[in-house]
């Protein structure tokens, strides 16, 4: 026996003469040393002699280390003996603090020999810990689940994943902190238990923060689904460290431990979510779900890191209790790494080739190779398809195919277990446990589950020897499909089995279903499944007559017409996120089929964010027909994807990949020029890197004669410097090209002089980072500009300095200008004063658009003046929120009576209050010109004045009415748009305040003459409230009645008017109220006025 040994059993036997401690009430009782806690207490004082002993009970007095409350004498410690005195520091000193004291006054003794025996015992333990962990993780790759168990299998590191480790818990940003949780996202077989495996490795190899973590420990919640209860100290003991003192030293340093969590989808019951019942104390028994849900809620060693792996199926139940979590998502091998996989998968030289092309042409089946496991299968397959002499991409018309083609080497096997009468009864069974445990979200079954499905033991039996089923390694008969794709495939292959001696001979989808397929079908590193990409692939004819060959079973097509009309009515609401339906339309293949189903589609928006993207969105688009507008991204991972380094740099190879990639975009720009797609006019790229090679593409396209598009958007896309330049010079030389719209993005000045100076009828320029430096260059090339008759240069810092050169520019300009958007360019009333000559003599300038900015009421007084001018020929003027007042009101009457030009006037969201508001809208009808304006206001700004926090009961019985006083005073078509949470209050307090008592008169009149039936109870209450308070004012509602019907029929002066109104009322507050003049106000039967925007309000 080691020294080591014979030191560790020395604490297992205490003194016999131990005896309990009669004179304290307190110690009556017997506490439990089960407590590791109370095991690593007893190695300390296993090692004090007698001497020793009572020294360390002098300083435990001395020290005060004990709570107060217990009231302890030193007549009644002297007397205890050594059993009591690791009963009275356990009990009274939880958890690892007797671990602590016993320490310190150990090291006070300077009892240095102690510490050093533990330490010394401890770290063997630690060793012989770590060397179990090596030896267990060695082989972090477990090919014995996986089906076949073939000997031609390859596996490969995932270079990305092991990229991974040294970052995971290094903080997010310069001043962030270490992420105490990290989440390791990924579908399944992606490798998140050997990127697990790999970490506990290289922990144990001191690779793996040893600096961080001095204890990692890895579990798999299937050891969690126990029925006895545990505490967590017993599963760390558990573990393999058989120490209760070490357990007792890991737990006291809870910051330095790894907790690796796995495997959340073989949890047999729910995670507990009520902080009520979770527990914070480590020793406490308790259920598995019980302690995994303490250790993630933290509510259990808080100060612990935890590592957990994730399905993205598992993930829902497990985020509601992670607290600040950081995220990691594994997206397996990369497009370059599949591709080194079949080239040192396949030795031969001219089969390499052959397979490498195949799988470029075949970017889903390339995808789904991203799982390693996956790309070993596809592999194989191929090899078993060539070494039979035949042409791959005839055996294999689409992806799910090869997948068929694989499971069809396993089912030989299973054909000689099962019966023929039986068979095809019992695939459906299996079929339809796969798909309900898709759409359940399930990969994990029990007994139960196939008896419901009514499948036997002989076909489990024969599923788990060809390893499509995998048995879980737990005390129940629980079963996983060996690979999730599996269940995939036959989840997908439930809908097309084909029954003739039933009613309804397949299982039919709803509409509903089949849109969550296509939806799931997008990608898997956000979603769940490819069953929809998978049903789409079975209802190819090639690959159905397949399924039948290799599974001897009937498929039935019925759900191929049912998906055809769902996918026609996809798009009835807009433009379509097509990026979900290509890949479904791709995997199924056939032309008739896709160009029926896309034949409704006007509009298309497409995201390539990898290669795949590109080759689906060029087979679908081709066959568009009736295409009008698409809108296209291009990500910056997809040229990441496009020129990645490979593994094998040959020029051949690069040759052949570009060959591959430069005919999808052909077929891509081709739907521009097709005679089916000639209403095709706008091309809208959004959210975009623009390099040289879409660049030169796209532009090159745009020139051809054959090219409908006549508009091209581009909003929010980066480029750089030179690429700026060359795509606005090629566009320059563009003669077919109408409309260049350019939003959220940055041109040089140099590419905006080439647009300027182009065949160009609209030019867009928002948001484009332009300043006042650059309007000079701007107004030189505008003023040669001889074609363009719309410019915006809206949401530019322009400044007044900067829009002067502008104006300018525009008394001499040689285009035909027409419309210039000047919008949230930071002017203010200072730039008015250059815009006056220009609007005096410019020509073709109809329409100006000077909103958002502060202009105030100088700015718009001077700009009335400019309007004034007869030779103005301005028609459509916008100064929505230009911070002018109701003083400005006056000078945009006078304007709207000496300019007969004008028919649309914009002045929402500017503070003109109700006086304002009438001033214009009298004048207005005055000078009867109802019929020829457009005349926008906003009652929202008309009437609030401040902020109301008082919230109104009636706030819908009042914007309703006021909307009803001014159809029944003006006879418009007004809508009124409230804030209900700012101003309730305000919308009868105004009217009261400006008109009086009269105002109950108006609502009454119109209530009885609207014939307001549907007013609420409290709504009717007040009503009758205050049309009793009216009683007596009955002149007052008469008076009005009539002088309405006076301003109609044009018989009562402004002046007699307000008089009349005072003297019967006798309110002095309508002196504020503008009133028709002697000609009166005629109501104009179908008048365009609108004082908002937002729809009529309903009771």
């Amino acid at each position: 026996m080691s020294k080591v040994n014979q030191r560790s059993s020395l604490h297992l036997n205490p003194p016999s003469n131990s005896s309990n401690l009669t004179s304290t009430q307190t110690w009556t009782h017997t506490p439990s040393l089960d407590s590791p806690c109370a095991n690593g207490v007893m190695v300390y004082m296993s090692y004090l002699s007698k001497t020793e002993l009572q020294t360390f009970k002098e300083l435990l007095m001395e020290k005060k280390l004990l709570p107060d409350s217990l009231g302890i004498t030193w007549k009644q410690l002297n007397g205890a003996k050594w059993a009591e005195m690791v009963h009275l520091l356990v009990e009274y000193l939880p958890g690892a603090l007797a671990w602590n004291v016993a320490r310190e006054i150990l090291e006070k003794m300077n009892q240095r020999r102690i510490s050093s025996l533990l330490q010394e015992e401890l770290e063997d333990k630690i060793r012989e810990y770590k060397l179990r962990v090596m030896g267990k993780n060695l082989l972090v790759c477990d090919t014995t689940i996986w089906p076949g168990n073939q000997a031609d299998f390859l596996y490969i590191n995932v270079r990305n994943h092991d990229a991974i480790l040294p970052c995971l818990f290094l903080p997010r940003s310069p001043q962030g902190r270490q992420p105490k949780t990290v989440v390791i996202h990924g579908i399944p077989g992606i490798g998140k238990t050997t990127l697990a495996r790999k970490t506990m490795l290289m922990w144990a190899q001191n690779k793996f923060y040893a600096h961080k973590f001095k204890f990692a420990f890895y579990f798999h919640c299937r050891e969690l689904n126990w029925v006895r209860e545990r505490s967590f100290s017993e599963l760390i003991e558990g573990q393999g460290l058989m120490s209760q003192a070490l357990v007792s030293k890991i737990l006291s340093r809870p910051d330095q431990l790894l907790l690796l969590l796995d495997g959340f989808e073989e949890l047999t019951s729910s995670l507990i979510t009520r902080p009520a019942n979770l527990v914070e104390d480590w020793n406490q028994k308790l259920p598995g779900v019980v302690l995994l849900s303490s250790l993630l809620s933290k509510r259990m060693l808080p100060e612990a890191t935890l590592l957990i792996m994730v399905r993205p199926t598992s993930w829902r139940g497990v985020k509601v209790l992670v607290k600040r979590p950081s995220h990691v998502t594994l997206t397996g091998f990369r497009r370059t790494e599949t591709l080194d996989y079949l080239r040192s998968y396949f030795k031969d030289r001219m089969k390499r080739n052959q397979v490498v092309d195949f799988a470029m042409k075949n970017t889903i089946l390339l995808s789904m190779c991203r799982v390693p496991v996956v790309c070993w299968m596809v592999c194989h397959c191929l090899r078993k398809l060539m070494q039979k002499m035949v042409n791959l991409t005839e055996a294999c018309p689409n992806a799910t195919s090869v997948c068929v083609l694989f499971l069809a080497t396993l089912f030989p096997t299973i054909w000689k277990k099962l019966s023929g009468s039986n068979y095809q009864k019992q695939l459906e069974g299996v079929c339809r446990l796969a798909a309900h445990g898709v759409w359940d979200l399930k990969s994990v079954f029990d007994k139960t589950d196939f008896q419901h499905v009514k499948v036997d033991e002989a076909t489990i039996d024969a599923f788990l020897q060809v390893n499509i089923l995998r048995k879980l390694k737990d005390k129940g008969d629980r079963y996983v499909f060996a690979l999730f794709i599996f269940q995939e495939i036959f989840g997908a292959l439930f809908y097309v089995l084909f029954f003739p001696q039933r009613i309804i001979y397949y299982h039919p989808l709803s509409q509903v279903g089949i849109q969550d397929l296509i939806a799931m079908s997008r990608s898997r590193e956000n979603c769940e499944t490819q069953m929809g990409l998978f049903l789409f692939g079975l209802l190819n004819e090639a690959c159905a007559g397949i399924v039948m060959r290799s599974f001897k079973c009937g498929i039935g097509l019925g759900n191929k017409r049912k998906a055809i009309s769902v996918i026609t009515h996809l798009n009835d609401y807009g433009c379509y996120d097509c990026s979900q339906l290509f890949p479904c339309l791709t995997e199924i293949g056939e032309e008739s089929f896709v160009c029926s189903a896309l034949e409704s589609y006007q509009k298309v928006f497409l995201k390539l964010r990898s290669l795949k993207d590109l080759q689906l969105s060029a087979f679908c688009l081709r066959r568009c027909r009736g295409l009008e507008k698409v809108e296209l991204t291009l990500s910056r991972a997809f040229y990441q994807d496009l020129w990645p380094d490979s593994a094998d740099p040959t020029q051949s190879t690069q040759l052949r990949e570009n060959k591959i990639v430069f005919s999808w975009w052909e077929d891509i720009c081709s739907v521009f020029e097709t005679e089916t797609n000639k209403d095709l006019e706008v091309l809208m790229v959004t959210d975009s890197i623009l390099e040289a090679l879409f660049i030169q593409i796209i532009t090159t396209t745009l020139q051809r004669p054959q090219c409908k598009v006549q508009r091209l958007q581009l909003k929010n896309c980066e480029a750089t410097f030179i690429d700026w330049i060359l795509l606005t010079s090629n566009l320059q030389r563009n003669s077919h090209l109408k409309a260049v719209l350019l939003t959220a993005s940055s041109p040089n000045i140099f590419g905006v002089k080439y647009l300027l100076l182009s065949y160009l009828r609209e030019l867009m320029l928002e948001n484009c980072n332009l300043t006042e430096d650059s309007c000079q260059e701007i107004a030189l090339s505008l003023s040669h500009s001889k074609l363009l008759t719309h410019l915006s240069l809206a949401e530019n810092d322009l400044k007044d300095e900067g829009s002067r050169h502008i104006w300018n520019a525009l008394e001499h300009l040689m285009c035909p200008l027409q419309r210039l958007v000047l919008r949230q360019c930071s002017l203010t009333s200072a730039c008015c004063k250059y815009m006056m000559s220009p609007l005096r003599n410019n020509k073709s300038l109809q329409s100006l658009d000077l909103s958002f900015n502060r202009l105030m009421d100088d700015g718009v007084i001077l700009l009335c003046k400019a309007l004034e001018d007869t030779n103005c020929n301005l028609l459509v003027l916008e100064l929505e929120q230009c911070w002018f007042t109701s003083a400005s009101c006056r000078t945009l009457a006078s304007m709207l009576c000496r300019n007969r030009k004008l028919r649309y006037l914009d002045l929402s969201k500017n503070i003109i209050r109700i006086n304002g508001m009438l001033t214009l809208a009298l004048e207005f009808f005055r000078q009867r010109r109802a019929d020829e304006v457009v005349l926008k206001l906003n009652l929202l700004v008309v009437f609030v004045d401040g902020n109301c926090e008082k919230y109104s009961h009636c706030v819908y019985i009042y914007q309703f009415l006021i909307h009803r006083f001014f159809v029944w005073l003006f006879g418009v078509n007004v809508s009124v748009g409230v804030d209900h949470a700012t101003i309730a209050d305000h919308l009868a307090s105004i009217f009261e305040n400006h008109l009086g008592p009269v105002f109950w008169g108006i609502i009454i009149c119109i209530v009885e003459d609207m014939k307001l039936f549907m007013l609420s109870k409290k709504a009717k209450n007040e009503m009758k409230i205050n049309k009793a308070q009216c009683v007596t004012q009955k002149v007052a509602v008469d008076q009005f009645r009539m002088t309405k019907d006076q301003m109609m029929n044009g018989h009562q002066s402004s002046f007699m008017l307000r008089n009349k109104i005072q003297r019967q009322t006798k309110v002095n507050k309508v002196k504020k109220m503008s009133v028709a003049n002697d000609k009166g106000i005629q109501r104009g039967g179908g008048v365009l006025v609108s004082l908002v925007c937002s729809p009529e309000p309903s009771l």
